[in-house]
């Protein structure tokens, strides 16, 4: 189906505030908003001066110490993986009754930025059943609460399962997280937040099962450019299974270096990608980061290591500039439930090493 869809006159209704705080309702909104507001603030510059963005300050040694810098101007997006919670996943909460499993182990840490961004690879609602296979996704809708336990601020819809459950399933899906003030990227919505004072805006693209519109990217990143301090663009493209971002003949057939690159091009701060189930390296584009895969987050293949594994990303910016990145490494047990991994040994420190190598592999590319 198209990327881009009708918005029901129902959550218009329910998404008409367009720019909300943390502490407001949510701030989801069609595409065709209204004119800009004035143009954004500089960022303040920090003392002492952080390292410029690399390869070595997010892997190496040369991380900055936050410590050092104004607290007040220090702003954290949390950026996770891929959340189905669909198949097993569902089936584990139903059984267990208990719609936070999935986020027992996590939720204190996401729950440490100013916002937490997830992409939601299913829908939620009331009538799903227990499926133990096949590739037709949904959660109970009772699985907000899960959403709700850990803080999500933000959810990107544009991924190729969100739909699948057609436009009744969307629909509802998109009025229950509206409910509970969560906004939404992608599927003809923008959201900004405003975080003391600094606002982000938040877009997504389907490249799975359809093309990149690239027209449309420009002009939605266009559109909330003026409106916004620090605008985010998530995607969901690639082939799966791959550590490398390519293109997947036939499934998703942009490559996502290109979009990537594109999306930098015409406007973007900072590239969120998801899709592939495996994590992939990070890029630095013109100054300005892409993380091509986190890897799964909340989900049920657990039939290879790979699939199992992710990363959180911890995006740390001074006012509007990315001063900071950290990847915190995690394994999903019980078809369901992931838990965090010590970065500095072991398991953990072997996923966070295989960015790192594949990012430097990239970067010589």
């Amino acid at each position: 189906m198209k990327r881009r869809a009708l918005v029901p006159l129902l959550l218009l209704a329910l998404s008409a505030a367009c720019s909300a705080p943390l502490s407001g309702p949510t701030g989801a909104s069609p595409v065709a908003a209204r004119a800009a507001s004035p143009t954004p603030k500089p960022t303040p510059t920090p003392t002492p001066t952080p390292p410029e963005l690399s390869l070595t300050s997010i892997f190496g040694d040369s991380k900055p110490d936050l410590a050092q810098y104004d607290q007040s101007q220090l702003r954290v997006i949390i950026a996770t993986g891929d959340v189905i919670p669909a198949r097993e996943v569902n089936y584990q909460t139903v059984l267990k009754k208990d719609w936070a499993y999935p986020w027992r182990q996590t939720a204190d840490y996401l729950k440490t930025g100013d916002l937490l961004y997830i992409n939601l690879e299913s829908p939620l609602i009331k009538s799903c059943p227990i499926i133990h296979g096949g590739f037709k996704f949904c959660g109970d809708a009772r699985a907000i609460a899960g959403l709700d336990y850990a803080g999500v601020n933000v959810a990107n819809l544009a991924n190729n399962h969100l739909t699948n459950f057609g436009p009744a399933g969307t629909n509802e899906t998109q009025i229950l997280l509206s409910q509970h003030g969560i906004g939404m990227s992608g599927l003809g919505l923008y959201e900004i937040r405003d975080i003391r004072g600094v606002k982000f805006a938040f877009l997504g693209f389907n490249g799975v099962g359809t093309h990149i519109d690239r027209a449309e990217l420009k002009r939605e990143i266009d559109l909330v450019r003026p409106k916004a301090d620090v605008v985010v663009v998530s995607f969901h493209w690639g082939k799966e299974y791959e550590l490398l971002p390519v293109a997947g003949p036939g499934i998703a057939p942009d490559s996502p270096r290109e979009i990537g690159h594109l999306a930098i091009d015409d406007g973007a701060d900072l590239v969120i990608g998801n899709h592939p189930h495996w994590v992939q390296p990070v890029e630095i584009y013109n100054g300005h980061l892409i993380t091509y895969a986190h890897g799964n987050f909340i989900f049920d293949q657990m039939w290879s290591q790979e699939t199992r594994e992710g990363m959180v990303g911890r995006y740390t910016f001074y006012g509007t500039r990315l001063v900071r990145v950290d990847y915190r490494p995690l394994v999903i047990d019980n078809y369901a439930q992931p838990r965090w991994l010590d970065e500095t040994t072991g398991e953990g420190k072997a996923i966070i090493d295989r960015v790192a190598k594949a990012s430097t592999q990239l970067a010589g590319g």
